[in-house]
């Protein structure tokens, strides 16, 4: 039954922190904070991953297009992959491994610590003044950091298209609205502020809900990254199911 406790567990705290958004006070001081520390862990190793990811792609990409004779294209597949996939799915890859562990951590020892303990019997509820802020600040800044992503590989993938494979650069700048439009652009931004969301809802449920001492706490860390990247998953082939079958 402790698979299922721990489904149920995860649920309800996350149902109490969608109420608690809602429900003053605030913990702005702490919103503030996480908000930085995940934006500053997270932004240097965001932009280095893309690069590879960004190769990886365009190149098997323009490969397949050029055996068509239709490299022309690249910029439209190009575009797609950037706004649709490789924003969202890099950022929080880099959020989940960086900024959710931490989070993960810290509740951890504050849980073993008998810190949170000492917060209900203060009549404070931990999910309002420590997991809400924290929710908040990886929702917004994954959103915030996908555009930023999305501007980087789509840069790589011209200068890539263009000096390494030979594309011509009108053409790979024409293709890039060809398939593109706003909507996905607005997909991609939700897309990884739902990721964010997920990947920081998992690593406080860990966090509050460690035992065993520092050694769970570690336990706790490797199962955050391990949960989050399984959830990014499920969550990328529903969104983009539903948005590309849906009208567009």
């Amino acid at each position: 039954m402790k698979p299922v406790n721990g489904v149920g567990g995860f649920f309800a705290m996350s149902l109490d922190t969608f109420v608690f958004m809602f429900k003053p006070p605030f913990a702005w001081r702490e919103f503030l904070l996480q908000s930085w520390f995940i934006a500053r862990v997270s932004l240097a190793p965001t932009l280095l991953l893309t690069i590879p990811f960004t190769v990886l792609t365009v190149f098997t990409l323009n490969i397949l297009l050029i055996e068509f004779g239709a490299a022309d294209f690249s910029g439209a597949g190009a575009a797609t992959t950037s706004v649709t996939q490789n924003g969202p799915i890099v950022t929080v890859l880099v959020i989940a491994g960086a900024g959710a562990t931490a989070m993960c951590a810290d509740l951890g020892s504050r849980t073993i610590r008998e810190e949170l303990d000492a917060l209900r019997v203060l009549g404070i509820n931990p999910v309002q003044v420590l997991v809400v802020p924290r929710v908040l600040a990886a929702t917004w800044v994954s959103a915030a950091l996908v555009p930023v992503v999305t501007v980087v590989s789509l840069t790589g993938s011209f200068i890539f298209s263009v000096f390494v494979q030979n594309v011509t650069p009108g053409a790979f700048a024409a293709g890039l609205t060809l398939l593109t439009t706003l909507s996905d652009v607005i997909v991609g931004v939700v897309k990884g502020a739902l990721f964010g969301m997920a990947a920081a809802l998992i690593a406080c449920f860990k966090g509050i809900s460690v035992g065993g001492g520092p050694q769970g706490v570690g336990n706790a860390v490797n199962e955050t990254v391990v949960y989050a990247f399984i959830a990014l998953f499920v969550i990328n082939i529903i969104a983009t199911a539903v948005t590309f079958v849906g009208p567009r």
